[in-house]
């Protein structure tokens, strides 16, 4: 899907997409650095001014950086409206920055009740605040903090009262999530321009917690961008709209899956798709399961093949499914409990080679491919792998230590496979063939239990006959998942979710 389908506000972009952004803006299209601090510092006194009342008492901590030059703008805004401010900088105010150095002088115009501490020294701040201002470092940060720095954030962790970082909470590095010696625990995370990916991984969530984007004015053009999030507010527009005229009008979609002991991943994927609301789906099933097919999935239709036997799928059955794939165009959903037997490995590949339709691969379906020694998909099919990071590893014939080698092999074998790949994990995230990632927003591992991935295959597929963009549908299958979740904890306290719950 083109970038162009997403706002700009749905942009994440890398530490150096930021400084490239920032600095094209201002050499090539002509605001100034002080200008877009100036809008910076003004959105985020608005978000805080709009928390707190009139006359509360903040703290703001400052570096030496643009950062420190953001907060001292967020606090001459706020003094306009007799907040009660005090600032520290940490390693004083000389050597600030151009841009905070002007900004400091502003401030010390005003009249209003601003104490300014040219140290950090905490056995000074014993009186009580209503909210605090990291204003500390930037995204920049590529080492551990140094101590005085690394004092002033055990500090603020240790206060009750609300933290609002600027751009990024101090220690947490802007492209990983990782925490560079020790990082602020930020109630609010007030960031510039785009979303940065080290909020949404490994320790970005628990640091960063409520993201709110200050929107500034860098024109669209110049951003370099490829990682968007997915959110309903963007993904709901292009929701399509058409009416179905018959059952088949979408299309069929079709499920390869289950075997003997593993009939319940085929059950919850045919489940989720039909609850999807597409208007048909056919189970093909070995013939030995039929019976316990017709007893759970009353809406589906099933076909079966081979002989009352047969409990998994082989190779002899591989002319009797390429017939009924071929009897409606539609979408194949592979994987699901389908078992890893030899025989059946074999029919999965030489399914999966010869089909040169549309095809959601899934679970067992990616194990068998994850033994060929060179994955080939026909040229005229469309993929999308749906791996777990265990399955990425071994689909890619490598060891994933860290979200950041997750994504990024997902997305490079998005684009050597020509294929799309949905890296399931905590955050979900999509690698298209034309190098674009999309990310999860919100905590997935509230969907890590057994049967999830089952349900979330039988989403996608089902999607895929509705959506015409191939990330759109799923974008919409994941999100749906989502607010059946946050539905199902609302109203049961936060019980354990069951995949049940969100069909």
């Amino acid at each position: 899907m083109s970038r162009d389908l997403v706002p700009h506000t749905f942009y994440i972009c890398t530490t150096d997409e930021c400084r490239k952004m920032d600095e094209r803006t201002i050499h090539e299209f002509g605001i100034d650095g002080f200008t877009l601090m100036e809008v910076a510092g003004n959105k985020a006194a608005d978000f805080i001014h709009s928390k707190f009342p009139d006359g509360g008492h903040g703290i703001i901590l400052c570096g030496k950086g643009n950062n420190a030059g953001d907060a001292l703008v967020v606090a001459r805004v706020l003094a306009q409206y007799q907040f009660q401010l005090t600032l520290i900088f940490v390693e004083g105010t000389e050597n600030l920055s151009p841009d905070a150095s002007r900004n400091f002088d502003l401030l010390c115009k005003l009249d209003s009740p601003i104490t300014i501490h040219s140290t950090f020294d905490p056995s000074s701040l014993h009186f009580a605040c209503d909210f605090i201002v990291d204003g500390l470092l930037g995204t920049g940060l590529s080492s551990n903090l140094r101590e005085v720095y690394a004092d002033a954030v055990d500090w603020i962790n240790q206060q009750t009262a609300p933290t609002c970082a600027l751009d990024i909470p101090s220690g947490l590095h802007g492209d990983t999530g990782e925490v560079m010696g020790v990082a602020v625990t930020a109630d609010y995370t007030l960031t510039f321009g785009a979303y940065k990916p080290g909020f949404f991984l490994n320790n970005g969530p628990t640091h960063s917690r409520e993201i709110i984007l200050c929107d500034l004015p860098f024109p669209n053009h110049l951003k370099d961008v490829s990682h968007f999030l997915m959110d309903e507010q963007w993904v709901k527009r292009y929701k399509s709209g058409k009416t179905r005229k018959h059952k088949y009008a979408d299309g069929m979609l079709y499920i390869v899956a289950g075997s003997e002991g593993l009939t319940g991943a085929a059950i919850l994927a045919a489940q989720s798709a039909w609850a999807s609301g597409i208007g048909a789906v056919t189970l093909i099933t070995p013939k030995g399961l039929l019976d316990i097919y017709e007893k759970n999935l009353v809406e589906i239709i099933k076909k079966p093949v081979g002989n009352s036997a047969d409990v998994s799928f082989a190779l002899s059955h591989l002319k009797d499914v390429q017939a009924i794939l071929q009897e409606k165009p539609g979408v194949l959903l592979i994987g699901p409990g389908l078992g890893r037997n030899k025989d059946t490995i074999a029919f999965t590949r030489q399914l999966l080679a010869t089909y040169e339709g549309n095809a959601v691969i899934d679970a067992d379906a990616l194990f068998a491919l994850a033994q060929l020694p060179v994955i080939q998909k026909p040229a005229p099919s469309n993929w999308i792998l749906t791996p777990h990071p265990g399955e990425l590893a071994a689909l890619t014939n490598s060891t994933i230590s860290s979200d950041q080698e997750r994504i990024s092999k997902a997305s490079i074998m998005a684009g050597n496979l020509s294929a799309t790949i949905v890296s399931k994990g905590s955050p979900t995230v999509i690698g298209t063939p034309d190098g674009n990632r999309y990310i999860t927003g919100y905590q997935t591992n509230i969907f890590s239990r057994a049967g999830f991935g089952d349900v979330l295959a039988g989403k996608i597929a089902a999607r895929s006959l509705i959506d015409e963009h191939t990330t759109l549908a799923i974008c919409s299958a994941l999100l749906d998942g989502k607010k059946k979740a946050d539905t199902f904890i609302e109203k049961n306290d936060g019980d354990y979710l069951a995949p049940l719950d969100i069909l």
